[in-house]
């Protein structure tokens, strides 16, 4: 079959490499001193409470790796033994593209990309650092979005969607913070696929002390991206492997295996098993960056666990999954692990643009490709990203706008 390489691709994983004044130019007076770049030899770091963190090795972003320069690592295609370092070569001039909206939309027309979600990448370390201070963690956070909204929008052209970040620490200012970016437009927001610190100690988001945020994310019908970010299992792996360093490009392979990627599953399992998607079932949820290896387990654990207590279970796991639940798989991954599990109306296509572990361009998927119809390869490559954002679908077939069971897809 030749494969249909047409359909008008929106990209569930972009993203945006922020200015250091992302996280200090709106951040109120009295945390001024909290988040600091600082210089340790050559090198710029992070510190937040005056912990250094290299968990981005550059957190100015003034010189990056070339988009996709660690292509042949996550296709395993390392031959060479070469570390991520050595892969990917001398640094690059952070691409215009990265930094402001207007520059994306250029990029998004040359890689033939007509809508794009674009996540913040500094958030990802954010969380991870501050976490046992909620309120500087809350006040960080607020002052990233305020930056995206001023500095990228939320929605511009209806092609660049910006993710603004919520965080659950404390339940009154995520309902704050829900607040304030639906106030400035919002069309998708990023929660870390991991418990939190507020004033009663580390806790799931999913619990039913969170249900007044959930509600009011059901009521606004805001579309929730979980993206994989800092994983919280660090004291954890420390426990086993002495810690070196944070960098992920300079991970020791058992820090790979352990971390693997355990929190989007105990995330999207806490949603289910502590009755969050039951008690507000038309929240729709997105897995991103965390791949798909995971689903399968997942979905024998909580099989298995229903037939032991289904006292626990109002609904089956399975089908709460299925209905709420859209996964974006590793471009290097296998799609049938979400299609075997989840359908074809559940996927997504994300390619990691810019960063060394994405493409370099989206349309390089077309050298992974598993061989999808016409029908399929528009769902994936776009028309499923749409139905998750509440956007209309691409796909000019009018079976299309039925389920893919119901159009025999």
């Amino acid at each position: 079959m030749v494969q249909f390489t047409e359909a008008p691709i929106f990209d569930a994983d972009q993203h945006m490499y922020e200015t250091p004044e992302a996280l200090t130019k709106f951040l109120p007076e009295r945390y001024a001193h909290a988040v600091q770049f600082v210089q340790i030899g050559k090198r710029t770091r992070i510190a937040i409470n005056n912990r250094i963190t290299d968990f981005i090795p550059n957190p100015t972003f003034e010189r990056v790796a070339a988009p996709g320069a660690h292509e042949k690592f996550f296709a395993g295609e390392n031959t060479e033994g070469l570390t991520l370092r050595e892969m990917q070569g001398p640094a690059i001039e952070a691409p215009a593209a990265t930094r402001n909206p207007e520059d994306r939309v250029k990029e998004l027309d040359r890689q033939g990309v007509t809508e794009a979600l674009v996540y913040p990448t500094l958030a990802s370390l954010v969380e991870h650092s501050a976490a046992d201070d909620p309120e500087l963690t809350m006040a960080i956070i607020h002052a990233l979005n305020e930056w995206m909204a001023e500095h990228w929008t939320y929605a511009y052209e209806n092609r660049v969607f910006t993710t603004p970040v919520i965080n659950c620490a404390e339940v009154a200012g995520a309902q704050r913070e829900l607040d304030y970016i639906l106030s400035r437009g919002a069309r998708a927001a990023l929660i870390k696929p991991a418990p939190v610190k507020g004033v009663n100690g580390w806790r799931s988001p999913a619990l039913p002390e969170f249900d007044p945020f959930w509600r009011d994310v059901e009521a606004a019908g805001l579309p929730i991206v979980l993206h994989a970010s800092q994983p919280p299992l660090d004291e954890y792996v420390n426990k086993w492997e002495p810690p070196s360093t944070q960098n992920f490009m300079a991970m020791s392979a058992f820090r790979w295996l352990v971390l693997g990627h355990r929190e989007i599953a105990d995330m999207l399992g806490s949603l289910i098993c502590h009755g969050t998607l039951t008690r507000f079932p038309k929240l729709r949820i997105a897995s991103v960056e965390s791949g798909s290896s995971w689903i399968h387990p997942l979905f024998h654990d909580l099989a298995d666990l229903q037939k032991k207590m289904p006292q626990n279970f109002p609904e089956d796991p399975l089908e709460v999954f299925r209905r709420n639940i859209w996964v974006s798989p590793f471009w290097e991954g296998v799609v049938a692990d979400v299609v075997e599990t989840v359908g074809w109306d559940r996927v997504l296509f994300g390619s990691d643009y810019p960063h060394p572990e994405g493409l370099p361009e989206p349309k390089g998927f077309w050298r992974y490709a598993e061989g999808m119809d016409v029908r399929r390869t528009y769902d994936f490559m776009g028309d499923n990203a749409r139905r998750f954002m509440g956007l209309p679908i691409a796909n000019p077939d009018p079976a299309a706008a039925q389920p893919p069971a119901l159009a025999g897809a």
